[in-house]
Order: structure tokens, then C-alpha cells, then sequence
């Protein structure tokens, strides 16, 4: 019940079956997320202009509710049901736990593993069933980002690689790594972390393994604690790879991987395309094409880190 995935379940006028319509006249959209309002702020507002591409402005003509689970993650599965039962949309982490839930009121995820091993839809193309979505692989990266590690730092051959246990694709992102890194002469050192104790405890343990170098293994978790996590990476003197842009925005070293804020955005589009009354078993699963790129220089001079020239040619983002 702890696999986090981000789902949409759309209800009211958009829900199936057609009799529901009937009894709403405002279509609502419930979004469940595990993380503190503020720390879900741009992923939000990103939904929301989503919504907005295809004409739904919240208040106006789509109802938007929000819940925010923070850490409690134990409270996801309460959340979906009341949402389920109350037939309008619910966006969880708890994809398998929603599809188990309904098998008819229409779903928009987000996932960082593949959604056809977990269940969630027959096929990329045709989905089929109840559920279609945005996946953004984040397993399919973990070996670039050690790439551009070695680039970064050529004579960094210990790594410390913080990841969540909870999360449904840490498992796949570590074999990843694990495999990767003796071709690029690295060696990895995974430290555990799933609470908010235990983000202190891991640096402190990190920190008595003196890597050259930490990833930060892509987790929701992980990315609504991103001010946290980059404050214990300075205290520590510690170079770090993140998997998201809001990192390095947050004053981390540096990230690759898909725009998270973008998924979100593209979530909104679809949840909008189905209120309009488009099928999920007929809307592809989106896959991401763009791979950002961002180093944080205010950062690399503070830890003493000279960025390769080349490595500022490929970044798509210099904050300075």
C-alpha cells in the first residue's frame, strides 16, 4: 500500500457511467497528493494549467479538491475510497490500490516505472480499461546520471546512493545502478531512508562512508523534502545528483531527467480531455521526449567544483 504512483480519477460529469452526469453539472476533480501543500505548490499549479489548455478554469467550470496525505502515507488508501465513493476524480501514489477501487470511473496517472508490467493498461497505445497516464521511466536514467557523475567529477569512484525503500521503482533504479557503475569504474553504497528521521540519519550515515559524491534516487518522497534534502547534502560538503530540476532550483549541485513539473501539467491535460468526454482506453500513455539537464553553479563554486565546459554546453539550465 506504500507503492506510490500519482493517479487522476475523474468523476461527476466526466465519470462513467452516464447516469452520473445527470446528477453533477460542475465537473469535479479531486487531487490526493503525499506531500505538504507548500512542498506540492508548483506541481499544482502546473496541474492546473493543464486543466486550463483545454478550457477548464477551476471555480469556473471544473471543481478542483485537494488532499495532502504529507508523510502519512498510511492514509492514501482512505483517501481514494472516499473519493471512489463519492464518484468524483481522485489523483493517489496508490495506483494499483485505485485500480482495485474502480473499474469505472476513468483514471490519469503518473508513474516513473513501466504501467504495463504493474497492471494499469494492456498497452502504451491502447490502454484499454479504466486508466491512461503519463510514465516517465525515472529506472530508464538512473545509469545516465552516473554518466554525467563521471564527467562531472572524473575521480569520483565511491557513491553514495540515497534511496526510498517505500517507493515502487527504487528497487529498479538501484539494479540500474548496481550494473552501471563498474563499467564506469564507480562502486555504490546504498543508505535507506523512507522517514523524516531517517533523511538526518542517512547523511549522518553517508556521511561516515565518505563518498565522493551522492544520487539522490528519484522518489516523491524524496522530491517534497527537496529544500531538506539539499540542506543536508551543503551541510555535509556533499556533491549530489537529483533527479529533478526543483532541486537545483532549491540550490542543489545538479540534475537530469524528465521535467516532473511537466508530467504534472500533462496530467492536466488529459483529466481535461476526459471531462470533455474522451475515453482513457483510447488515449495513448505519454512518454516524455525532453531530458533537462541543470547545474546550479552558485553551488558547484561553493563545494569548489570547476563544471567541464562540455558539461555547460549539454546543460539546458545554468542557474547562476
Amino acid at each position: 500500500m506504500r507503492r506510490r504512483e500519482f493517479i487522476t480519477l475523474l468523476g461527476g460529469a466526466a465519470a462513467w457511467p452516464l447516469a452520473a452526469r445527470a446528477q453533477q453539472t460542475t465537473p469535479a476533480v479531486s487531487l490526493v497528493y503525499d506531500a505538504t501543500p507548500s512542498e506540492a505548490a508548483p506541481f499544482v499549479a502546473a496541474f492546473q494549467r493543464g486543466l486550463l489548455e483545454v478550457g477548464f478554469v477551476e471555480g469556473q467550470n471544473v471543481a478542483v479538491e485537494y488532499r495532502y496525505a504529507g508523510s502519512h502515507y498510511e492514509q492514501l488508501p482512505a483517501l481514494v475510497a472516499e473519493f471512489v465513493n463519492r464518484q468524483i476524480a481522485v489523483i493517489t501514489p496508490v495506483a494499483l490500490a485505485a485500480r482495485k477501487a474502480t473499474s469505472t470511473i476513468p483514471i490519469v496517472f503518473l508513474t516513473g516505472t513501466d504501467p504495463v508490467k504493474l497492471g494499469l493498461v494492456a498497452s502504451f497505445n491502447r490502454p484499454g480499461g479504466n486508466a491512461t497516464g503519463v510514465s516517465f521511466l525515472t529506472v530508464a536514467t538512473e545509469t545516465k546520471r552516473l554518466g554525467l557523475l563521471r564527467e562531472l567529477l572524473p575521480k569520483a569512484t565511491v557513491i553514495g546512493a540515497l534511496a526510498d525503500p517505500n517507493f515502487l521503482t527504487t528497487a529498479g533504479q538501484l539494479k540500474d545502478m548496481q550494473d552501471a557503475a563498474p563499467t564506469l569504474g564507480q562502486e555504490i553504497h546504498v543508505v535507506e531512508a523512507s522517514t523524516e528521521s531517517q533523511l538526518d540519519s542517512g547523511f549522518a550515515t553517508l556521511a561516515q562512508l565518505r563518498p565522493d559524491a551522492v544520487v539522490v534516487v528519484a522518489s516523491p518522497f524524496f522530491t517534497g523534502r527537496r529544500e531538506r534534502l539539499v540542506a543536508l547534502a551543503d551541510h555535509y560538503r556533499m556533491p549530489a545528483m537529483y533527479s529533478w530540476r526543483e532541486f537545483p532550483a532549491a540550490g542543489g549541485l545538479i540534475s537530469y531527467g524528465t521535467s516532473f513539473t511537466d508530467a504534472f501539467r500533462l496530467a492536466g491535460v488529459y483529466s481535461g480531455r476526459i471531462l470533455k468526454g474522451e475515453k482513457p482506453a483510447d488515449r495513448p500513455v505519454l512518454m516524455p521526449t525532453k531530458f533537462e539537464l541543470v547545474i546550479n553553479l552558485k553551488t558547484a563554486k561553493a563545494l569548489g567544483i570547476a563544471i567541464p565546459d562540455k558539461l555547460l554546453a549539454l546543460a539546458d539550465e545554468v542557474i547562476e
